[in-house]
């Protein structure tokens, strides 16, 4: 079982079926499941989140200078922290937004002994604003928290995909889901997990990820209560 876990969550899982923006219903949604599993289980909970309900560099930064449109990205991080956190503590969840790039009115700055204290006294903490810099993506920003936090996974949250496959399962009904992988298997297989700076990082920090269905029912909390969902990925 696991004391402290620092989950991956895609922005669009705020977004509802729409795709976009945010949707009150779905956030709340996931914020009941959040707190479900964290208090059965009685594990630590940091969150990083992304922002692709609202903004994608590549798509919607095209011919934008390439630092400014990951800033905006960055931005939409903060904003997706902020709608969790909401809904979190409607769900009576105590929970800390961290973010990387200061701004004070909204969020307390990242500093890493702050969030480890957070952790020990049993609020969430959901880390927004990437990590300040541009030309990386929350992949990476969650691989690295969750170094700093001391973190023992990083659980990477999918929408209907159970974990890793040899192709896109939607395209491909005859591609082949893994149990277990190695670090190394990910790179030279190029499967598509999360981006190469991150995998790379993980394998040589020995830090283990587990790819699974947050929809599934009950998948996070049989996760967090010690049991093999998806699939997990170590050196």
């Amino acid at each position: 079982m696991f004391k402290r876990v620092l989950l991956k969550l895609s922005g669009e899982f705020l977004s509802g079926d729409g795709g976009f923006g945010l949707s009150p219903e779905a956030t709340m949604r996931l914020a009941r499941d959040l707190k479900a599993a964290r208090e059965e289980s009685g594990v630590e909970l940091a969150i990083v989140i992304g922002g692709g309900n609202f903004w994608r560099g590549a798509r919607n930064g095209a011919g934008m200078d390439p630092a400014t449109a990951d800033y905006i990205g960055m931005l939409g991080t903060v904003m997706n922290a902020m709608a969790l956190q909401d809904a979190l503590e409607r769900a009576g969840c105590d929970t800390r937004v961290m973010s990387a790039i200061q701004m004070h009115a909204v969020a307390e700055p990242y500093i890493r002994r702050r969030a480890i204290r957070h952790l020990e006294k049993g609020r969430t903490v959901v880390f927004g604003g990437g990590n300040g810099i541009p030309f990386f993506s929350t992949d990476t920003t969650a691989t690295l928290r969750a170094l700093e936090i001391g973190a023992d996974v990083v659980l990477y949250a999918k929408n209907k995909v159970d974990g890793v496959y040899s192709d896109d399962p939607h395209r491909n009904p005859g591609a082949t889901r893994f149990d277990h992988l190695t670090h190394r298997d990910v790179i030279d297989k190029g499967l598509q997990v999360m981006d190469m700076t991150a995998i790379t990082l993980c394998m040589e920090k020995n830090l283990p990820l587990v790819v699974f269905d947050l929809f599934q029912e009950g998948n996070l909390r049989r996760l967090l209560g010690g049991e093999r969902v998806g699939t997990l990925i170590e050196s």
